[in-house]
């Protein structure tokens, strides 16, 4: 069969109102209950629920990762009440429940617990020292109301321990905009497929801040580390100005955060629509005095050029196979070279055609 055309979808393009739209937004609430455990504690309430019973699903796989993960696996515990009175639920398959709703019921409100122990970018991972997660390991779909408003509270842990953590995501928060603060709070998304597509750090991370093309980027970094941030900053900064100058003004986002936890041995990335989530190890990063640019360095650097093209090429112009995604089963397209190869053809051209290596470096 032949290939399906590439999809445009700038970010100007409003999503079509219906039903969802109009009802009150689906409320999240997530704690990290028991970082020892590795447990996050989730709510998800729904105003004026289904009467025939209200569905709900995690998805299998996140964009970006194209295996299917089963994050539904890592929820250890699920209970709903209907206007805070306990009610049936029923497990329709691996990852999907039905919610019994009483005549007349207000609000149906599930309540469970997911077990992040997955230090990696496409998933969730919690301990004493940190936490992160991505929407689609924590927030349950809810059937027929995934166009709608979303609202979610993330809330900082309880004990004193933890008094110094604070919080990076480019979800913006209810009141203001996505990078004027990082603390906890209440975040907003305009449907459930933002809701998932903005991950979440937890922390005592390192936070540096530039500007490319008139945009604040953060970069936050998790884990012990002695990187050079003046000199990591400037090095991004040349390489996404030179990616929206590629693709054009302005750029497709008002903020942009690059989301890093630090290891002794690691590497990956994971593309969002306002953020990348990455994984390196410290020896990649730049230090204080370093001469040249040693081969993990560059390593990293190419490795954030390619998540920041994906800021377009995935993001923002997609297979037509992913409009929309079906996240409960595989999606399958022919187009992985256009839209992975392109991005790695580019990843390290940016570098070269940016100023940051020297062709020499490149070829």
């Amino acid at each position: 069969m032949p290939a399906r055309p590439l999809s445009i979808h700038p970010r100007s393009v409003p999503s079509s109102r219906n039903s969802a739209a109009d009802l009150p937004p689906v409320e999240y609430r997530i704690r990290p209950a028991n970082p020892g455990a590795h447990l996050f504690e989730v709510t998800c309430t729904v105003h004026a629920p289904d009467p025939d019973g209200q569905v709900f699903s995690l998805p299998a796989w996140i964009p970006g990762s194209y295996m299917i993960r089963e994050f539904a696996r890592n929820i250890v515990r699920l209970s709903a009440q209907a206007d805070g009175e306990p009610c049936a639920v029923d497990k329709l398959d691996k990852h999907t429940w039905r919610a019994a709703v009483p005549p007349g019921t207000k609000k149906v409100t599930v309540d469970y617990e997911v077990y992040a122990w997955d230090l990696s970018v496409r998933s969730a991972h919690l301990d004493t020292t940190h936490g992160f997660f991505n929407g689609t390991s924590v927030f349950l779909a809810v059937a027929g109301r995934t166009d709608g408003p979303c609202l979610v509270t993330i809330d900082k842990p309880e004990a004193e321990a933890f008094r110094h953590w604070k919080l990076i995501t480019a979800l913006p928060p209810e009141h203001g905009r996505a990078g004027d603060a990082h603390r906890f709070g209440r975040f907003r998304a305009a449907d459930y497929d933002e809701l998932i597509d903005h991950p979440v750090e937890m922390g005592e991370f390192t936070l540096a801040r530039f500007e490319a093309a008139g945009v604040p980027h953060d970069v936050a970094l998790t884990g012990r580390h002695d990187c050079d941030l003046d000199r990591l900053c400037a090095d991004l900064k040349r390489v996404c100005e030179w990616q929206i100058r590629l693709f054009g003004k302005p750029a497709p986002v008002d903020y942009y955060a690059f989301l890093t936890m630090v290891v002794g041995d690691g590497y990956g990335g994971l593309e969002h629509r306002a953020s990348t989530a990455l994984i390196c190890s410290r020896a990649d990063l730049p230090w204080k005095g370093m001469e040249g640019l040693p081969e993990g360095y560059r390593t990293f650097l190419g490795l954030c050029s390619h998540e920041y093209f994906h800021t377009w090429n995935v993001k923002r112009i997609k297979p037509a196979a992913f409009t929309p995604y079906d996240l409960s089963r595989e999606n399958h397209t022919r187009l992985l070279w256009a839209f992975e190869g392109f991005t790695s053809y580019y990843d390290d051209l940016a570098l070269v055609r940016s100023g940051v290596i020297g062709i020499d470096d490149y070829l």
